[in-house]
């Protein structure tokens, strides 16, 4: 199973960004974990981040045709943009959200997402984890068609 994790806004910055709320592991940690559950899943993960709204709705479109999956963490895009809920719309492919900190138990407008009715399924508050269980999701959905 090919998928593709898409890191959206400031993901590239935790380690250094709120260290109470995100954790002191960097980026690159997420990375190194992510990639260490490969053989233990038998997938390939293709792992991407941009800060570019634009650039998240292009992977997704390319997704559509190369990848299983997506497992989607669109950070501050996901209380907002509509323009990334129409681009998951118009996929056929599975696309899961994701989130490190539990959102329900942060600010006001990071309660409500925005994305999630045009998801799969919303997994939160699990750290690293959380793209793990995406991976187990997108693995038992594909073993289900």
């Amino acid at each position: 199973m090919n998928i593709l994790i898409l890191n959206g806004p400031n993901l590239n910055m935790i380690g250094l960004r709120e260290p109470k709320i995100y954790g002191t592991k960097t980026y690159q940690d997420l990375e190194n974990y992510l990639k260490s559950l490969e053989p233990i899943y038998n997938v390939i993960l293709d792992i991407k981040q941009s800060n570019l709204e634009g650039i998240l709705i292009n992977l997704l479109h390319y997704s559509n045709d190369h990848f299983d999956g997506v497992i989607l963490n669109a950070g501050a895009f996901t209380h907002y943009s509509y323009a990334l809920y129409d681009a998951i719309k118009s996929i056929q492919i599975p696309v899961v959200e994701v989130h490190l900190s539990d959102t329900n138990n942060r600010e006001e407008f990071r309660k409500k997402s925005v994305i999630k009715e045009a998801c799969s399924t919303s997994i939160i508050g699990l750290g690293f984890k959380s793209y793990e269980e995406g991976i187990k999701y997108l693995i038992k959905e594909g073993a289900n068609q």
